[in-house]
């Protein structure tokens, strides 16, 4: 293609190309990016050949069939960029959405039930300190589609993701790492056993998460590799209903450390087999083309020092 010059891609370049250019990279298909915004295959296909002709470079190989269209080095390019400056515009959008109401100034965190009853209460009394008239809003959300989409529109400013996986919308700052343990009454069985292993639960009757959540599927997983077999007579999502179930003696369970070391029932206790069976690395993300505001600055400092693990 020709090369281009600055008037012509200013002409050929708008939010709506954009946004059909990262559509497309991301589902790897013009028909789902169609579907996905609401507009025919053919227009998917004019808005991005439009894009393509304002660049001066193809931005996709093509290879027809049913084979995932791939970004070219050029188009890879082009997705940072536009990412970026479609997180910059939705920011915008938010900012604008509090600043028309008269509000003060929000962060707002994703959290998991975990992470806002150990990680936070200790970190916002510390930047309560310097920041008293910020506003924290702390919403449960764990779903990482979720996260990734509520970070990129300007709903989320920071969140808490349990082994994030590399995205170029989302940058992560490693905080700890919250290995599996097992949680159980002191006057269990196993509460005196002497070398401590997962293979303990084998057989064992358990209170477990529902398999909604990833890391409990692997966990699964992880129990079947190594011929672990416990049975699971009680599933839920809520933290603290599953450490009661616990502590009424109605199971062990496999919990992150974080939240054994602070059992809700004094009758509890935990330990800390010396095998990990699957990854579990909290990290605390935030967008990675937007700019940190100071207060998000700030709280992020004050989560990572008042984060060990």
């Amino acid at each position: 293609m020709p090369e281009r010059s600055v008037w012509s891609i200013d002409k050929g370049v708008g939010l709506r190309e954009l946004r059909a250019l990262l559509a497309v990279a991301d589902l790897g298909s013009f028909r789902r990016a169609a579907a996905e915004l609401g507009y025919t295959q053919s227009s998917i296909s004019h808005q991005v050949a439009s894009l393509e002709r304002a660049l001066g470079t193809e931005l996709f190989t093509r290879p027809g069939g049913r084979g995932a269209v791939k970004l070219t080095t050029g188009g890879a390019a082009v997705y940072r960029r536009a990412r970026r400056a479609l997180g910059e515009v939705e920011a915008i959008g938010a900012d604008i959405d509090w600043a028309r109401r008269g509000e003060r100034t929000r962060i707002r965190v994703g959290v998991s039930q975990t992470a806002a009853a150990e990680l936070m209460p200790a970190a916002l009394r510390s930047f309560r300190e310097t920041h008293p008239d910020v506003e924290v809003i702390l919403s449960e959300v764990e779903e990482i589609q979720a996260i990734v989409s509520g970070l990129g529109r300007g709903r989320l400013d920071l969140a808490f993701v349990l082994n994030p996986e590399p995205d170029e919308r989302v940058e992560a700052i490693p905080l700890l790492e919250d290995r599996w343990v097992i949680l159980t009454r002191r006057d269990s069985a196993l509460g005196d056993v002497e070398h401590v292993s997962f293979d303990l639960i084998d057989g064992m009757e358990l209170v477990a998460w529902t398999r909604r959540w990833s890391s409990q599927i692997e966990l699964e997983e992880a129990w079947r590799r190594r011929g672990i077999a416990p049975r699971i007579v009680y599933r839920t999502d809520d933290n603290l209903a599953l450490q009661r179930l616990v502590a009424a003696g109605l199971g062990h369970a496999c919990i992150g450390q974080l939240a054994a070391r602070r059992a809700v029932d004094s009758s509890l206790t935990w330990l800390a087999p010396r095998e990990r069976l699957t990854p579990r690395q909290i990290a605390l993300c935030y967008p990675r083309h937007r700019e940190l505001t100071g207060a998000v600055a700030a709280l992020i400092s004050a989560i990572r020092a008042n984060s060990t693990g």
